[in-house]
């Protein structure tokens, strides 16, 4: 039997390539013991948080550029790219709550704060799904 050789390379860089993405998958940070690591809706925050005036830290993880461009009401502007050099900014005994743009950085943010020891962190994803859900920005 003859193999075309271009042929077999390309499949053989290919099934490397998707089990190389497999495992870099399953080697994502797993949260520490002992901390609590949430998504949380607009709805959700608004009732927990923002409604029942319960203490946290709201924090958008964006560019100042665009933090400035509009941000919720009440929040302080870390973004994800400074956020190791920053922590003694966030108090730790407190629930922190961070969001950005898509709800990618926030995903990041959420990781380095739960790998930095923080017991109590909600993702709040994206800023466009708090604007879709009629809620405030200044």
């Amino acid at each position: 039997m003859k193999f075309n050789k271009p042929l077999v390379i390309v499949l053989a860089v290919a099934v490397l390539a998707i089990v190389g993405l497999v495992v870099w998958q399953g080697m994502a940070p797993a949260t520490p013991e002992g901390v609590t690591l949430a998504s949380i809706t607009p709805a959700d925050y608004e009732t927990q948080f923002a409604a029942s005036g319960a203490e946290h830290l709201l924090v958008d993880v964006r560019t100042p550029e665009e933090f400035a461009e509009g941000h919720i009401p009440g929040a302080v502007n870390i973004s994800v790219q400074t956020l190791p050099d920053r922590l003694n900014e966030i108090p730790r005994d407190i629930p922190v709550v961070v969001y950005c743009r898509s709800g990618n950085r926030s995903g990041q943010a959420s990781q380095i704060l739960a790998q930095a020891g923080y017991e109590t962190i909600y993702d709040l994803g994206a800023i466009t799904a708090w604007q879709a859900a009629g809620l405030p920005i200044q």
